[in-house]
């Protein structure tokens, strides 16, 4: 048996059917522009995990406290 795909919108299903072409215009970039969302947010994700390992990277390449104590010519004691 072929159930008909409805669609559902503020607790009401709507057969694709019935929908007026406006209408499935408008689902149609409405799920576009869902899937952008979601394209975008996982190159955020991305974007956020490289940042991250590259501020790791950074301190590890940074002189430590005691190495800046070294090279200063006044040792400061917190």
């Amino acid at each position: 048996m072929n159930q008909e795909q409805k669609i559902s919108i503020d607790g009401l299903d709507y057969p694709l059917s019935t929908l007026s072409d406006a209408a499935k215009a408008q689902l149609q970039m409405l799920q576009i522009t869902e899937q952008e969302i979601q394209r975008l947010q996982w190159q955020l994700a991305i974007a956020q995990t490289a940042r991250n390992a590259y501020a790791q990277a950074l301190k590890a390449a940074l002189p430590s406290a005691t190495e800046l104590a070294l090279q200063s010519d006044t040792l400061k004691l917190n």
